[in-house]
Order: C-alpha cells, then structure tokens, then sequence
C-alpha cells in the first residue's frame, strides 16, 4: 500500500507538516512570482522585440527545466510511475499550448482571454470523468467558479482598447485548448491521487522529456524552426531573457504541481484564474491607472468568488431517532409487565372443568 501521507516539499520547505493555509499560501506564493516574471518577459520579448516564436521558446524553456531538474538531484531512477503513463499528460500538454498559440492568429487578445478566463469550469466538470478522481463539487464552488469568471472578464473587457474578435477558426481552436486544459490538470491530479508517491520533480521531469518530441513537427511544418534560429542568431541577449524566464515559469510550474497535489485541480485553476486579476489590478495600482465603475464591478464579483470560495463545506448531522421500543415511557412498560402478571394469576384460578 502506498504512503498516502506523503511528504510534500516546495524548494526545501516542508509542506506535509504545515497548516494547510500555510501550504495554500507558500504555494500560491511561488506560482505568482514565477508567472509575474513570465509575464514581464513575454511582453519584453514578444511586444518589444516583435519575436512571436511560441514552439521554439517553449522548446528553448524545456530544456532549462530539465537542467534545473538535474540541479535538483532528481534523475530517471528515481521514478515510481512507468513512462507510459505520461504519454497522454505530455500530449495534452503540448496540444493546449498549440492550440492556444495557434488561435492567436484568428482570435485578438480580449477574445482569447475571455475563454480562457472560463478554464475553471470544464476543469470541474472534467474532474467527475477521470477515472481515479470521479470529484463531485458542491454547489455553492460552481457558483464561485462563475462569479470568478464572469468577473475577470468584465474586468478584463473594461481594460482593452478593442473589442473582442471572433473568428470561427479561432473559435474552435480556443475551445479545443480549453478541452486539453480540462484534462490537464486533471490527469496531473489522478496521477498525484493513484500514486501518492509521485513527487512534483517526476510530473514536470516526465511531461517535459516526453513532450519535448511533440513540438518538432508544428516546428518544422511553419518553419518557425529555422526563422527562429535565424533571428536568434542575429540577437543572441534574447537566449539570456529566455533562460531567465524559463527559471521563474519553473518556480511557477513547481508551485501549481504542489498546488494540485494538495488541493486538487479546482482549486488551482481557480487561483490560476484569479492570478490575471491579480496581476491587472497590481498593474492598474504601480502605473496609477483610473479604475471605472465596469472595473469596480469585476474586481466585485471576483472578491464574491474567492469568498464563497473560502466558505466551508456544509455537512448536515444525521440525526439518530430513538428507535420505537426505547422510546416508549418506563411507566407503560411497567403497566404492560403487570397486565401479564394479573392474566397469569387469572388462569392459575380457574377452575379446571
């Protein structure tokens, strides 16, 4: 039988033994830094420098997480899961970054993130089809899922200088992201549940060798391999802004891996979710921009979210009702007991003919 206490640690700090809002908040800690950094270098290198390479930076990305896996100390003997199993994980994996990559030529960037906004909800609808998982979620976190979404994207369309372009094409290759992204998590947490001994090292070390192989063909097909070894060539200081991004997005990948070991792939892309806010209202308060009234109401219902969120889960106590025999008074049994006697003494005086 496995060690469903396993011990849990994120960078040297012991998870296992800690409060869980201790867990919940060094986790959310790393994953916030690491994808805040992320998003400052890819609006260095992709709206300052104008290089859109998304198949060859994240080929570039894989191979500094596996460097920094072996800096770890962790290595291939160290795993406890065969290497089929994260065949499916990786090919999720790659699909979602893909599609969602691909949809940007059709859809614009409000568009985009309107969709992906909704990422929490098929991750909790997915979680009741996956075998090893079958989650059901009570009422109250479905209704938080919604208000969450609904108010990053009021948030979000209240910032945006264009509306939302849609694009059929667009449209379906979003949704399939969105598709992958269900399973995603997901499957990361059937993995964590099935063998509690799986540790985050082995789930980023495996996915990324074995999706490593996916990106070669969209790489070679829109020659987006060799444009970008060209370019990159000619300007090689962005190798150095790739690596530094890479480290934090692996601060960031370890802490949502922990994430989902502990709290499940809800939970996680709720806070995944609620990051974007996070991240535009931090924005809107360093840079002093005006907040309007559409921004008051999305930062609203997102606050509603996270709270209900929060909310304990209501169990009602069954209440045992004292069965019919041990709830009758004692003075009808006594009655009864005397009623038997005095039949008793009747029968023993009467005659016998």
């Amino acid at each position: 039988m496995k060690n469903d206490e396993q011990v849990r640690t994120l960078f040297g700090i012991s998870l296992t033994e800690r409060p869980k809002w201790h867990q919940f908040l060094i986790c959310s800690s790393g994953f916030f830094f690491g994808y805040l950094v992320n998003g400052i270098c890819e609006e260095y290198v992709y709206n300052k420098l104008q290089f859109s390479y998304g198949w060859y930076f994240t080929f570039i990305q894989g191979f500094v997480y596996l460097f920094l896996i072996y800096l770890q100390g962790f290595t291939a003997k160290q795993m406890v899961n065969p290497w089929k199993t994260y065949v499916k994980l990786s090919a999720v994996l790659m699909g979602s970054h893909g599609l969602t990559k691909g949809s940007l030529a059709f859809l614009n960037y409000p568009a985009q993130l309107m969709f992906k906004s909704t990422k929490v909800l098929p991750v909790m609808i997915m979680g009741a089809f996956i075998p090893g998982l079958r989650r059901k979620y009570p009422a109250h976190e479905y209704v938080s899922a919604v208000l969450l979404v609904v108010g990053l994207i009021i948030f979000t369309l209240a910032d945006a200088q264009t509306s939302p372009n849609f694009s059929i094409l667009g449209v379906i290759m979003i949704s399939g992201a969105l598709i992958m992204d269900s399973f995603l998590g997901n499957l990361q947490e059937a993995i964590f549940t099935m063998n509690p001994e799986t540790t985050q090292m082995e789930m980023l070390f495996c996915s990324t060798v074995v999706g490593l192989p996916f990106l070669i063909p969209p790489m070679l097909l829109t020659g987006e391999l060799f444009k970008a070894w060209t370019s990159c060539s000619q300007h090689k200081y962005v190798y150095g802004v790739l690596v530094f991004e890479a480290m934090a997005t692996y601060i960031g990948q370890v802490s949502v891996l922990s994430l989902i070991a502990l709290f499940g792939a809800a939970t996680t892309a709720m806070i995944t979710t609620a990051r974007k806010a996070v991240t535009l209202l931090l924005s809107y308060l360093i840079f002093t921009k005006p907040l309007s009234e559409q921004h008051a109401t999305g930062l609203l219902l997102i606050g509603m979210g996270i709270t209900l969120k929060l909310l304990p889960d209501y169990k009602p106590k069954n209440r045992a009702f004292p069965s019919t025999e041990s709830s009758r008074p004692a003075n009808i049994d006594n009655e009864m007991a005397a009623h038997q006697i005095r039949s008793e003494k009747d029968e023993e005086r009467r005659p016998l003919v």
